[in-house]
């Protein structure tokens, strides 16, 4: 019996280390190619052993690159402040309903984001250019709440959902408002719920190529697109677009380990509230 529990466990530890490998091995492979010439990337068999060069980070930061970075800061960080300030209260309201069709409502709000965006593109487009919101900050972060707002939504609703009623029932007590019980009740409970739906809505918003290439000109292009200028006609320069999409994948990073720590003071402080 000890010897097939021992079979499982390493079957199950194969398995678990052919998935990671599986999710670690194309970015492991993007990053290692930003740092090739361009005969090592096309060599076959492929290099493993190669002189590194940064030759192509210099290309990167030598071209529009670093604006294409700043648009797309302005455009997720836009969309994730307006995204919280509208849909925690939303989230908040849609958890404290006793109505019938509040569950209606809330899959109304995540049809949006399952909704493919292909469907509503092209009338988004012909609405962009009679409102003058084509290739407009403004009209980028509005669009972009198509991805984050829903996801805010429905995923502090249900950390919202399962703050304890015997809480909620002594601040109502106390005479704590709607407005005193989200901020000092929720939140602080449900703010591992609000730290993930961050962190997905983010990473969602910062990755989205769509929306960039129909409504954004110039001026308001994402980091997608930027990623997308190392194509030219006649040659795609592979290093560049390595080192694009490598620098692009930094600030998701940093955004996600910056908040580890407040996710787990989250957990902390919901696990004594309770």
């Amino acid at each position: 019996m000890s010897l097939k529990n021992s079979a499982k466990t390493s079957l199950k530890n194969a398995m678990i280390l052919l998935f990671i490998g599986f999710l670690v091995l194309p970015i492991f492979w993007i990053f290692t190619m930003s740092f090739k010439q361009f005969v090592d990337i096309i060599a076959y068999p492929p290099k493993f052993l190669f002189s590194p060069t940064i030759e192509n980070y210099k290309q990167v930061f030598a071209s529009e690159f670093p604006r294409f970075l700043l648009n797309s800061i302005i455009i997720t960080g836009g969309a994730i402040v307006i995204g919280a300030i509208a849909g925690v209260p939303a989230a908040y309201a849609l958890a404290q309903a006793n109505w019938r069709k509040k569950e209606d409502l809330a899959f109304t709000f995540l049809s949006f984001r399952f909704a493919p965006e292909f469907a509503v593109i092209l009338p988004l487009f012909a609405i962009y250019q009679t409102l003058h919101l084509y290739d407009t900050y403004i009209g980028m972060i509005l669009v972009h709440e198509l991805i984050v707002l829903p996801l805010i939504i429905w995923i502090c609703r249900g950390f919202f959902s399962d703050v304890p009623g015997a809480i909620n029932e002594a601040a109502i007590i106390d005479g704590a408002t709607h407005w005193q019980r989200l901020r000092y009740v929720y939140i602080p409970i449900a703010s591992p719920g609000l730290v993930s739906a961050g962190i997905i809505a983010f990473i969602s918003s910062w990755n989205n190529l769509l929306f960039g290439l129909v409504l954004s000109g110039k001026s308001t292009q994402p980091v997608t697109m930027g990623i997308l200028q190392s194509m030219t006609f006649n040659q795609i320069k592979w290093g560049e677009m390595a080192a694009s999409a490598s620098v692009a994948a930094i600030p998701g990073i940093i955004f996600a380990v910056y908040l580890q720590k407040y996710l787990v003071r989250g957990i902390t402080i919901g696990a004594i509230k309770e």
